[in-house]
């Protein structure tokens, strides 16, 4: 009789210390590569694969990455998109979070031994950026800000905001909700499209804790509509004579006024007009790590820092040497991509389009992120198949996965927020997504109409 063919299966410990294997484990970890090993040879005891085949199968099935998260090229047009992470950091970022990912100096002082402030040189840089700030802290993120700000200010007490701010934020989580989980009890005050000093004034009492201003940046309301300034807010005091401190949620993190987004708050003009202390977040316009800034009034940010509730909220080491590069390093991702210009965009995509046979089109991208609703910003794109959309973000073997977004029946490829050094990719991924090296255009040409020069 013959011999059994699984006899010939390869062991489990003879295949872990294969040099391909042991790699695999070191990075991958040795779990990860024990259970691919143990999911192919019972294939092989099934007999739907070859006893000889159990290590090139458990090699193929190992993930590529030691994490689930894929990383995507964003052709979307849409810069700060949440879906995909918001903000892609600056090199000098990344340089900064691989140095800190071992032992740092996050509290110490290296000169003596001693303890010492968490984070100096992240909180130094957005002091340096925001000069008109005279303290700054850093939470996990824009909503932890605000939650710390009304918590340390107003917890059992009032809280006083317009009804026209009463926002929305993403996945569903409302302002009244998120005042409501710090213990402070929200005071509406106006309308929803109208909001006067006289309705903050006849507000205010001896159990005010703060009054919230918050900027509705995913949303506009036009038409009769009225609200109140901070310079008009900075000098609103208790019954016994105290300063009310105004809290503003900026939302989006523009630190100082950009002519690109003239009707997007940034942190100091809200400060010079009266803002005791502005909130934000530092993964949007800033471009830098998920987190929430608190910039302001020096004793009041102090108060914050110490307040218990800070020690759950604190950012880590990553994150403050993601901020810290960001603030002092070159300009990050978004900020070149909300910058790029229509004539600086459209070689790169004419060359695109040319490659593989199809139309360039004029398109608006967007800032995303909740920030500058409506704000237009004219580039150009590559239109394909709406069918190539999903292709390209579910491509087979290790074809970079490409985001593209559909508009009006077509689908497109936006360059705006694509690295130039990530054109070849994109490009390689589209081929595989249209079935061949190039589709011809509807008229046959490589490019289609441009719209007249302004």
């Amino acid at each position: 009789m013959s011999e059994d063919p699984r006899r010939t299966i390869p062991r489990t410990d003879t295949l872990l210390a294969a040099p391909p294997f042991v790699a695999a484990a070191e990075r991958l970890g040795r779990g990860v590569v024990r259970a691919a090993i143990t999911s192919a040879q019972q294939q092989a005891r099934e007999g739907s694969i070859a006893p000889a085949d159990v290590a090139d199968v458990a090699l193929g099935r190992l993930p590529h990455r030691a994490s689930s998260l894929t990383p995507v090229i964003n052709a979307t047009g849409v810069v700060v998109h949440t879906n995909i992470g918001r903000a892609p950091l600056s090199s000098s970022a990344i340089e900064a979070v691989v140095d800190a990912a071992g032992y740092v100096d996050v509290e110490m002082d290296l000169g003596t031994g001693a303890r010492s402030r968490r984070g100096a040189g992240a909180l130094a840089a957005l002091l340096e950026a925001v000069p008109d700030a005279a303290g700054a802290l850093a939470v996990n993120n824009g909503a932890a800000a605000l939650v710390l700000a009304t918590t340390a200010l107003a917890a059992g007490r009032d809280v006083v905001v317009s009804r026209g701010e009463m926002v929305e934020i993403g996945d569903g989580f409302r302002l009244p909700d998120l005042i409501a989980s710090t213990g402070a009890r929200l005071r509406e005050v106006g309308t929803t499209n109208r909001t006067h000093l006289r309705d903050y004034t006849d507000a205010i009492g001896p159990e005010t804790g703060c009054v919230l201003k918050v900027h509705p940046s995913n949303f506009r309301v036009d038409g009769f509509v009225s609200s109140v300034g901070l310079e008009e807010l900075r000098g609103l005091a208790r019954p016994d004579g105290s300063a009310v401190p105004v809290v503003a949620d900026i939302g989006s993190g523009l630190l100082a006024p950009d002519p690109l987004l003239p009707d997007e708050p940034d942190a100091t003009t809200w400060l010079r007009a009266g803002a005791t202390i502005v909130t934000a977040s530092g993964d949007k316009l800033l471009g830098g790590p998920q987190a929430g800034l608190v910039l302001g009034d020096a004793e009041v940010v102090e108060r914050l820092r110490r307040h218990p509730l800070q020690r759950a909220l604190r950012v880590d080491k990553l994150t403050l040497a993601a901020l810290e590069a960001t603030l002092r390093g070159p300009l990050p991702p978004v900020t070149t991509a909300l910058h790029a210009t229509a004539d600086e965009l459209l070689p790169r995509v004419e060359a695109l389009a040319g490659s593989v046979g199809r139309e360039v089109v004029a398109v608006d991208g967007r800032v995303g992120g909740g920030g500058a609703p409506g704000v237009p910003l004219p580039g150009w794109a590559v239109e394909v198949p709406v069918d190539a959309v999903p292709l390209l973000r579910r491509p087979n073997g290790d074809l970079p996965v490409v985001l593209a977004r559909v508009d009006r029946g077509q689908g497109l490829i936006d360059l705006r927020c694509v690295p130039a050094d990530r054109d070849e990719d994109v490009e390689v991924a589209l081929r595989a997504a249209l079935g061949h090296n190039a589709i011809a255009s509807p008229d046959g040409g490589g490019s289609g109409e441009r719209p007249p020069s302004s």
